[in-house]
C-alpha cells in the first residue's frame, strides 16, 4: 500500500520529539497540536531541516532518511515541497519568476504545469507584479505555486495561514480546498487551528509534548475527540456525500449521504462531491416527529448506546441506515425521554452546522 512512514527522535535541552507513525500517502494529513507540541519540529524532520534528528522516513517505499544505515538525502534532493508560515519569496523578482524558480528543484516529470497551477491558485493577474507588492494572502498563494512547480512527491505546509488575519484566511482556504480536490499529491498540513484541519484533512495526527497522542482517519478521531486531544466539544462524524440536485433559490443544496439526504447551506452544482462534518453539539433528538421547525434535516435513527461524559451531558450514538451519528444531550433529557439502546428516535441536524468540504480521490503519483 502506498504510504509514508516516519520514525524520528530529536533531543534538545528542554524538549524531546519522539514519534513513530504510518499513514496513507493520499489526500491531506492534518498535523495538529497546541503551540510547542512538536508539530513544526516533526515537519522540519520530514523536510530534512533538522540534522540532529535520528530515525527513518520513507515515502511510498522510497527511503529518504535512515540514520541507522547512514543514509540521508539532503533537503534539495528529497523531492519534498515546503511552504512555511512566511512566504519567503524573492522580493526583487516578479511573481512569475518566483513561481518558475521552483522548476530548478524539479527532479522528476511534472504532474501539473505552470498554467494550471496559476489557474488553481487564482494568481494569473499577479504574474507581472513584484513580490514585494503582494498582500499576505497573495504572497502565500505564490509560495504554494512555487512549491508545486518543483513537482514534489509530498507537500509540507507549516501553518501557512498563521500570519494572516481572519479575512485573508477565509480568502485562501478555498484555494487550498481546490488543491486538495484536484491535484494528485499528498500533503501534510500543520496547524493549531482545528477548524482549518477539519476543512482540509482526510487523516489526522495529534501530537502533544513531542509525542504521538493519536493518528488515524479524520472520521475515527472525531468520533473519539475527547480522548485524542481534539476536545470533547468537537466530537462528531464525517459524512461523504454527493449533491443530487443543484442549489435552490433559498441558497441550499440537497446532498445524498449514507445517512440520507441532508440539506446544506450554499449552492452547488449537481453531482458535486462534498464532505459533511456533523458535530454532536449540532444534533438533537426527539421521540416524535417535529410538526413544525426551522431545522431542515430530520432522520429516523436507532439508539446504539449512551456514552457517559463528565458533568450533565452524555453522548448518544445513533444508527441511521448503517451510518453512525452522535448527539450530545443532557442526562436529564435522556431520562425524561426514556432513551435506551434500541429505541427509535428522530435525529435533527441544523443545516447551518453541516460543514462543506470537497473530497479528494487522488493518491500519490508514482515515483520515477
Amino acid at each position: 500500500m502506498r504510504s509514508f512512514e516516519a520514525r524520528y527522535r530529536l533531543e534538545r535541552r528542554d524538549f524531546t520529539l519522539d514519534v513513530d507513525l504510518r499513514l496513507p500517502s493520499s489526500g491531506v494529513t492534518g498535523l495538529f497540536g497546541a503551540s510547542g507540541s512538536g508539530k513544526t519540529t516533526l515537519l522540519r524532520c520530514l523536510a530534512g531541516l533538522e540534522p540532529a534528528a535520528v530515525g527513518r522516513f520513507a515515502v511510498n517505499g522510497l527511503v529518504v532518511d535512515d540514520t541507522d544505515a547512514g543514509a540521508r538525502l539532503p533537503p534539495a534532493e528529497r523531492g519534498i515541497g515546503v511552504v512555511f508560515q512566511e512566504p519567503r519569496l524573492f522580493a526583487h523578482l516578479n511573481v512569475e519568476r518566483n513561481i518558475r524558480y521552483g522548476e530548478k528543484r524539479r527532479r522528476r516529470e511534472a504532474f501539473v504545469g505552470f498554467d494550471e497551477i496559476v489557474d488553481l491558485l487564482g494568481i494569473d493577474k499577479l504574474l507581472a507584479r513584484k513580490a514585494s507588492a503582494l498582500s499576505g494572502g497573495e504572497a502565500q498563494r505564490v509560495a504554494i505555486a512555487r512549491a508545486l512547480m518543483s513537482a514534489p512527491r509530498l507537500l509540507l505546509m507549516d501553518e501557512p495561514l498563521a500570519s494572516l488575519d481572519q479575512r485573508r484566511r477565509e480568502e485562501i482556504l478555498p484555494f487550498l480546498e481546490d488543491l486538495h480536490a484536484r491535484l494528485p499529491i499528498p500533503m501534510v498540513y500543520v496547524s493549531h487551528q482545528l477548524d482549518e484541519i477539519l476543512r482540509l484533512a482526510d487523516a489526522l495526527v495529534v501530537v502533544e509534548g513531542g509525542s504521538l497522542l493519536a493518528s488515524g482517519s479524520l472520521s475515527e478521531l472525531l468520533a473519539d475527540a475527547g480522548q485524542v486531544g481534539l476536545g470533547s466539544a468537537n466530537a462528531g462524524v464525517v459524512l461523504e456525500g454527493v449533491t443530487h440536485a443543484p442549489g435552490d433559490e433559498y441558497g441550499m443544496t440537497p446532498v445524498a449521504t449514507p445517512a440520507g439526504v441532508l440539506w446544506v447551506t450554499g449552492r452547488y452544482a449537481a453531482e458535486t462531491p462534498l464532505r459533511l462534518i456533523v458535530r454532536a453539539n449540532d444534533v438533537s433528538v426527539s421521540i416524535e416527529p417535529l410538526a413544525a421547525s426551522s431545522i431542515q434535516n430530520s432522520l429516523v435513527a436507532r439508539i446504539v448506546r449512551l456514552d457517559e461524559e463528565a458533568g450533565a451531558t452524555l453522548l448518544l450514538v445513533l444508527d441511521v441506515d448503517g451510518q453512525n451519528l452522535i448527539a450530545r444531550i443532557t442526562r436529564r433529557a435522556a431520562a425524561n425521554l426514556g432513551l435506551v439502546p434500541g429505541r427509535t428516535v428522530y435525529a435533527h441536524i441544523k443545516s447551518a452546522a453541516v460543514r462543506r468540504h470537497r473530497m479528494s480521490g487522488h493518491g500519490l503519483p508514482a515515483d520515477p
